[in-house]
């Protein structure tokens, strides 16, 4: 490898200098299942972000946790041919690692290489996580982040747990009056322990609320892992494939009615809601499943067709929810508007996704905010945000 340990100037070390453009370092990739789509909204975020106006560190974690320092490269990280990227294809080296010093006083950020000397990449300024799922969406980076003191983009580390957390994410909502649909929750110890008596009380849930069921992991993004369940026959295979991604599985209900997003943007003010997106049911799927989203290109509906009252009723519950929930930068709400006229909040995403196709950017494009404006608005709302309680 070069004396330089990246292709890009921008990342020439820059203690010392009088003035310099903020540094931000966008994070991506990850442990969690939705490791490639964490890679292909970092590509869209990468190409979006003022160049003129900030350095960009490019840094991508591998399925297996190595912090890895990749190339600048976006057109790399896009979903080509129905193939999904990965950091191991982007990564500058097979074993070279970032290292971010969890030293407040100290933001400097340094790339080792076995048998080599460690090379100082500059301190960084922010941090842009583009993580969805476990290991990063979680608060899990988050609170990293804090113990280092650099400031970073979106929810705290209570917001993003319960962010992921959908039987917590629940519990918030249903103290705050927000209304729910009906769920149950198996754990892990009560699989383990007794998986006849957690099968029964899914079970006793349907006969309280009626087939078809879906089945998902309960800490999981992007539709990972669900299965809708026709009936009794099917329950064993769904309960497997969820606990292929989270030991923990939530049990949902069918909620009949429309699927309505509304994105949430934190603004000096506080919080505003975006126009809302309507996703419309997908012919060649069961529901709004992965495939849906990432691989066929499912498309919403900006604006969705509801009337003022709607709009104006479920940008309020998007507003409380990230209120409810502690949340910071942005928040896309998902909701079912049923059959008699009622919004039920499924759940929010913390760190939604910006591909090209994403339903948060899309919404705010239609509210008048473009997605580099987007993108600029979170750096500028992280600079602005100190670490420690707030």
């Amino acid at each position: 490898m070069s004396e330089n340990p990246s292709h890009s100037p921008d990342l020439a070390p820059t203690t010392g200098e009088a003035r310099r453009k903020p540094r931000v370092a966008v994070v991506f990739g990850g442990r969690s299942s939705e490791h490639a789509i964490s890679v292909v909204t970092a590509g869209a975020v990468l190409r979006s972000i003022d160049r003129t106006k900030y350095d960009v560190l490019p840094i991508g974690i591998t399925t297996d946790g190595r912090w890895a320092l990749t190339a600048d490269e976006p057109d790399r990280m896009a979903i080509a041919d129905r193939q999904l990227p990965s950091v191991d294809g982007l990564a500058e080296s097979a074993d070279g690692a970032v290292v971010l010093s969890v030293d407040p006083a100290n933001r400097e950020v340094v790339y080792s290489e076995p048998g080599s000397v460690p090379k100082a990449l500059g301190d960084v300024d922010v941090v842009f996580p583009m993580l969805h799922g476990p290991y990063g969406e979680d608060g899990t980076l988050q609170g990293l982040l804090e113990l280092s003191g650099v400031p970073y983009v979106g929810s705290g580390v209570l917001a993003s747990a319960v962010g992921q957390d959908k039987e917590y994410m629940k519990r918030v909502f249903t103290s705050f009056g927000l209304p729910v649909g009906p769920y149950v929750t198996i754990r892990p110890r009560e699989w383990e322990q007794d998986p006849s008596a957690a099968r029964k009380k899914i079970v006793d849930f349907a006969g309280e609320h009626g087939w078809p069921l879906f089945v998902k992991p309960a800490r999981a993004g992007s539709s990972i892992g669900i299965t809708k369940v026709d009936d009794l026959s099917g329950l064993d295979e769904a309960i497997a494939e969820a606990q292929r991604h989270d030991p923990k599985i939530l049990v949902e209900s069918l909620l009949r009615g429309r699927e309505i997003e509304c994105g949430v943007l934190e603004f000096e003010d506080g919080p505003r809601a975006s126009v809302p997106a309507e996703i419309p049911p997908v012919s060649a799927h069961d529901f709004y499943d992965f495939e849906a989203k990432y691989i066929d290109s499912a498309t919403g509906l900006v604006p969705a067709p509801l009337t003022e009252e709607q709009t104006a009723e479920v940008q309020r519950l998007a507003v409380e929810a990230f209120e409810a929930a502690s949340c910071e930068g942005l928040v896309r709400a998902d909701f079912f508007l049923t059959e008699d006229g009622e919004f039920v909040i499924n759940e929010i995403n913390t760190m939604p996704g910006f591909t090209p196709i994403s339903m948060y950017p899309r919404m705010w494009q239609e509210s008048g905010i473009s997605y580099p404006e987007l993108v600029d608005r979170l750096i500028e709302a992280a600079l602005r945000r100190s670490t420690g309680l707030r």
